[in-house]
């Protein structure tokens, strides 16, 4: 597959989960399952994608950045579920997941290490 096709694949899948992390601090303890589904399907994808493309475009060549995205996206793939056990404490996660985003972000753009 070429790197377009991973690169699509890996930005939709982490919006649709970052999107339904967001949903699930909201959402009726009844949609449980359905975003639990969801999220876990795009937690795959994303993950999947992410090493077809340090496969494809890195040659294999584990970066520093890399291992601060994963980091970032094990969070964000936590918070969904914690989200649904924990309902007194949304706005924390909210702003955990937003952070955990914008870290993952900086971290292709900016690459550090």
């Amino acid at each position: 597959m070429s790197p377009t096709v991973y690169y699509i694949i890996h930005v939709v899948s982490l919006l649709v989960l970052t999107g339904y992390t967001f949903y699930a601090f909201a959402a009726p303890a009844d949609t449980r399952k359905k975003v639990m589904t969801v999220t876990g399907i795009a937690s795959l994808l994303a993950v999947i994608s992410g090493f077809g493309l340090i496969s494809k475009v890195y040659a294999n060549n584990f970066q520093g950045w890399m291992i601060v995205k994963m980091v970032c996206w094990l969070g964000l793939s936590a918070l969904a579920g914690v989200g649904y056990r924990r309902r007194q404490k949304a706005k924390l996660f909210a702003a955990v997941a937003l952070a955990l985003a914008f870290v993952a972000v900086c971290m292709v753009y900016i690459k550090p290490f």
